[in-house]
């Protein structure tokens, strides 16, 4: 044996881990044939903890301090290699480190929506992304089911596995909570702690792992966000919220008859908008044009000249009709003449093309003579 072989063998050995980042969950200290000297020592360092593996079974374990591996120092290694009084350079151990340390940067997704039954709606197909912050809190168990014979275990090993297992808890959430697709994103920061519940149980059992936060952000299809902010639903916008639209093909119709007003007012707008724009506006371009006459005509008084043309009478107006809430729901548009017949009172909301919002029938003044004139109070007696 040379002078250095005798001094290597004469040092201490120090086990410790120098992690570097905060992705590396579990580490496992390299050791030729795992052979640890007696005597040598072990640094566990704060967010940190060392296990002890002898031929596949969980021998000690130490959290942040110094230790002198000796037999007095362990107790269940000892128990396992049979050292009743003490033990004999080298022995055979596996150590393997641990982080403790919060996990911060772990983002999931659902891969693909989930589809969850509404009641204004129908079925509606929901995506969520968002954060999660995990933490080990039984390592042995996180020894078992996660490390195995890995020498090194990354968060970005468990994300995927995190991925499935909120994905899963986020689906079965919405099952039991039955929250509706206009109320999900106003209630996110009470479904993320709901849904932390969920994870955490899964995981801390399964894995060995705490779930300590969720970040949640819930995506709507765009018809669903489209129609939340034009407000399809005004009928029952006292409550606070645009729901109860009614299943999907009157919200189709929604969407057509909002299109087709577009296009009426727009200058380029095509057939229908043009088609609409006068069967709406007839009266009102008619005004116009008889206005520009008007001015464009000679003085009061003057002939015109022998090849002029008269103007003509203008077309007949078009029946104004109006849309009436019932029962929540839109329902016309009628003539006024059968709007006589449908008992209406002057609180009962109409909307037409002319009014820029959901009205009592009492304020419209082409629905007044529908309510009759009430009479005023008769004169004292003399």
């Amino acid at each position: 044996m040379g002078i250095m072989d005798r001094v290597r063998g004469e040092l201490v050995d120090i086990i410790e881990w120098l992690e570097d980042n905060r992705s590396t969950m579990a580490w496992r200290f390299p050791r030729y044939n795992n052979e640890i000297k007696n005597g040598a020592q072990l640094i566990v360092r704060e967010g940190q903890e060392a296990l002890f593996v002898y031929r596949g079974q969980l021998a000690d374990r130490y959290g942040p301090g110094n230790y002198q591996l000796v037999s007095e120092n362990m107790p269940v290694m000892s128990t396992l290699q049979g050292w009743p009084h003490g033990f004999k350079s080298p022995f055979r151990s596996e150590v393997y480190f641990v982080n403790t340390r919060p996990i911060t940067d772990l983002r999931w997704g659902t891969a693909n929506p989930i589809t969850i039954r509404d009641q204004d709606f129908g079925m509606v197909q929901v995506r969520a992304n968002g954060l999660c912050v995990v933490r080990v809190v039984d390592s042995p168990t996180f020894l078992r089911q996660v490390i195995g014979t890995d020498s090194n275990v990354d968060s970005d090993e468990i994300a995927e596995l995190l991925r499935r297992t909120i994905t899963t808890a986020f689906s079965e959430m919405l099952i039991e909570t039955g929250v509706g697709a206009i109320d999900l994103q106003a209630r996110q920061r009470e479904l993320a702690a709901k849904l932390q519940e969920y994870v955490q149980s899964k995981v801390n059992q399964q894995y060995g792992l705490a779930c300590e936060a969720i970040e949640l952000n819930i995506s709507l299809p765009d018809e669903i966000t489209q129609a939340m902010t034009r407000g399809v639903a005004r009928g029952v916008e006292e409550k606070g919220y645009y729901g109860n639209v009614g299943d999907m093909n009157r919200f189709q119709q929604g969407r057509a008859a909002d299109a087709m007003l577009g296009a009426a007012t727009n200058e380029g707008g095509g057939g229908a908008g043009d088609f609409l724009g006068a069967g709406m506006g007839m009266a009102m371009g008619q005004q116009f044009a008889q206005n520009f006459q008007n001015q464009q005509a000679p003085a009061q008084g003057a002939q015109p000249g022998p090849g002029a043309q008269q103007p003509g009478p203008p077309p007949l107006p078009t029946a104004q009709a109006f849309h009436v809430e019932q029962n929540g729901q839109s329902a016309g548009p009628f003539p006024v003449e059968q709007l006589r017949t449908m008992n209406l009172t002057p609180q009962t909301l109409v909307w037409s093309p002319a009014l820029t919002d959901w009205t009592p029938a009492g304020q419209v003044p082409a629905l007044a003579p529908l309510f009759g004139q009430t009479p005023p109070p008769l004169p004292p007696r003399s």
